[in-house]
């Protein structure tokens, strides 16, 4: 008899409000708090089995001391993902030691947070460490998709994942006029074998309501574009909670005509599964 496939959220964020103890280096959109039960809570009230934890760049830079704390309440949950900087001269040993950690899943480069160029040491080192570890290299980098390109084409040993549809995306409403805009940047990236796509927070995509019927035609062209086995659904929970609730990011992609039950089944965790060695219960 056939397992089920679990639901496996590609991105998450847990943090505490602001304190002295763990200060916040910016701002992050969203509730004041999220702590690792709110979102062990959250996902429990719509069947969400596990999640990936994204450690907030945003809001502890490359501490990810809180992610550790949720992981260690909740290690049959979440698997860990923290970002990395690429400045660090050790950060070849850095990402090994993070892959060495229990619940690890990946490692992070946040490419907008100031400008790079192909050739950088530090990001290269981040990428040649995570394809020595076997971990992939999540990669946030909405308006450097030419630049995501030439790295996946220098590192291809190294599994990597683009964040968000590769696409900027919204913290408030309304959403861009043109959300798409950049999708013919996103699909030349799936001619990289090494490079998966995280469908995470596409429902802020929308200029419609709940289901946002709009988004699937785009969607479809990046499924058939990466393949599925390349595609990972996520809510960016929290960042998305001006314009959408956690059940809403879940329940648009349970609710759709548009994927067979087979194909949800490997967009909503079958997929992850395979990219990131992982499942909800795995230690």
């Amino acid at each position: 008899m056939a397992t089920q496939t679990p639901t496996i959220d590609v991105q998450v964020h847990a943090y505490e409000r602001n304190h002295p103890g763990r200060p916040w280096s910016g701002f992050l959109q969203g509730p004041d708090e999220v702590t690792g039960d709110d979102m062990v809570a959250a996902m429990d009230a719509v069947g969400v089995d596990g999640a990936l934890l994204i450690s907030p760049f945003s809001l502890y830079r490359y501490d990810a001391s809180y992610a550790l704390e949720v992981y260690a309440a909740h290690p049959d949950r979440f698997a860990l993902i923290k970002p990395f900087d690429p400045a660090s001269e050790s950060v070849a040993d850095e990402v090994a030691d993070w892959a060495a950690t229990p619940g690890v899943a990946g490692a992070r480069v946040m490419l907008t947070a100031q400008e790079y160029t192909a050739d950088d040491p530090g990001l290269n080192r981040i990428f040649a460490a995570g394809a020595q570890a076997g971990i992939p290299i999540n990669v946030m980098c909405s308006g450097k998709l030419q630049l995501m390109g030439e790295l996946a084409r220098r590192n291809p040993d190294t599994q990597i994942v683009v964040d968000h549809v590769g696409l900027v995306q919204p913290f408030e409403p309304p959403p861009p006029p043109e959300p798409f805009a950049d999708l013919a940047n996103v699909l030349a990236l799936a001619a990289y074998d090494n490079v998966a796509i995280k469908i995470s927070g596409a429902g802020t995509l929308s200029h419609q309501p709940f289901p946002y019927p709009d988004i699937w035609e785009p969607l479809s062209k990046v499924f058939d574009a990466f393949g599925l086995d390349r595609c990972m659904w996520g809510t960016d929970w929290t960042r998305a909670v001006l314009l959408l609730n956690y059940e809403q990011g879940v329940e648009a992609f349970r609710v759709t005509d548009q994927l067979s039950d087979a194909e949800r089944s490997v967009l909503m965790g079958g997929s992850l599964q395979k990219i990131y060695n992982w499942s909800p219960g795995a230690r």
